[in-house]
């Protein structure tokens, strides 16, 4: 199964039509336009996920655009292709302070890509706003962290496992930062309750033969599979997972990184009855999240899929927007003070930064895949999580 290039390319041209409308409106004052990188992987194993979110961080663009823009300011962006690597990632991030002078950073998916892109952000003291959930380990003053921390994610989804599946686990993930170091915090969590990890295998996130590490999952019979894949080879994981027989009832799948777009490349009858945990699914059935994936779906197509980083993508504009309000000020010092204890209504609900770690308190989500594609949410923490993103109130996670 491939991904729909067609779709792809459609996406690439909706955003390069945006970028030089945006940029002809506003040549004519450059005093009054305040210029943002957008910086993802529109090629590579990752553009079907980052595609979507850069499309979100679009949509916010425009509405603060229609709105009046930024202190008397129309927004306009420089888009960066990441082009699936850490390398490129962090060339693009010092092309875009260096050369055009941006205020602001919106991108990156993998953890690789944010560390790439952190120290640039750091020696050039600008700010990156990152939307994806992600290990923890890190506080840089240089980044803004729109998604989950792992207080925020993997603990509570892990403490779903053991009391709904089980606690014998067999760990697949890519072969990069954000899978080990997440193992890593799943194996400390599970010591003290004799939890047990039957596999740990990494990838390629263009791997696309699964059948041995089927065959070892089908001879250890896990009660779950912890799923911290990335990229394509999801769908080769799942498509593979289906024709081998194991159903969802006798070895479920708990991912950490498929949301609705990336069950819409999977097919949702190769993933249909596993397990997702995130912050913010695409039908929670709340008004500004109604209006969100409405405004999305028109601007995009009715077949467009939104997910928790496209929905964290989007807020990360808007939350910047707000910071630069409450500043007076495009000024990154002045930015990073002003959004300290900010809040925003989001279509996930209250969110609020943080001002100790720059990380967001929000809620954590347990969902269910469906057959239509759609992930149907089965348990929530019953208040937002302020994030702890190195584990300090844990027992379990010292040394890690």
């Amino acid at each position: 199964m491939k991904i729909n290039e067609i779709k792809i390319k459609k996406a690439l041209l909706l955003i390069l039509t945006a970028g030089l409308m945006t940029l002809c409106s506003c040549a004519k004052d450059e005093d009054k336009y305040v210029k943002i990188g957008l910086l993802h992987s529109t090629t590579g194993s990752m553009a079907v996920s980052e595609i979507p979110v850069l499309q979100a961080e679009l949509m916010a663009i425009e509405e603060i655009n229609n709105s009046g823009g930024v202190l008397g300011h129309k927004i306009v962006f420089v888009q960066e292709d990441g082009c699936s690597d850490p390398k490129v990632f962090s060339d693009k991030a010092t092309k875009l302070i260096e050369t055009d002078k941006v205020a602001a950073i919106f991108g990156c998916w993998t953890s690789d890509s944010r560390k790439a892109v952190r120290t640039v952000v750091e020696d050039h003291y600008n700010l990156l706003w990152y939307p994806l959930q992600y290990e923890g380990m890190e506080a840089s003053p240089n980044i803004m962290y729109i998604g989950a921390a792992p207080n925020q994610q993997i603990v509570p989804a892990i403490d779903y496992c053991v009391e709904n599946f089980g606690k014998r686990m067999y760990l697949l993930g890519s072969d990069y930062v954000f899978p080990q170091t997440a193992n890593r915090i799943i194996k400390a969590q599970l010591k003290p309750i004799n939890g047990e990890i039957l596999g740990e295998q990494y990838v390629s996130m263009t791997e696309k033969a699964f059948y041995n590490i089927i065959e070892d999952i089908k001879e250890k019979q896990p009660d779950v599979i912890i799923n911290t894949l990335n990229g394509e080879s999801n769908i080769y994981f799942f498509e593979q997972l289906k024709k081998a027989g194991i159903d969802t009832e006798s070895i479920p799948v708990m991912s950490f990184s498929i949301g609705e777009a990336e069950i819409k490349n999977i097919g949702a009858q190769n993933c249909a009855g596993n397990y997702v945990a995130w912050s913010y699914f695409e039908n929670l059935e709340t008004t500004i999240n109604g209006r969100f994936t409405q405004n999305y779906k028109k601007r995009y197509g009715s077949d467009c899929t939104v997910g928790d980083p496209v929905e964290a993508g989007y807020i990360a504009v808007w939350l910047w927007a707000a910071s630069c309000e409450k500043a007076g000020s495009f000024d990154v010092e002045k930015i990073r003070i002003a959004a300290k204890g900010m809040s925003y209504i989001a279509p996930e609900g209250m969110v609020t930064i943080e001002g100790s770690n720059q990380h967001l308190n929000k809620r954590a989500r347990i969902g269910l895949i469906r057959e239509d594609g759609q992930i149907k949410e089965i348990w929530s923490s019953n208040t937002v999580i302020r994030p702890d993103p190195y584990l300090s109130a844990y027992d379990w996670a010292r040394g890690l």
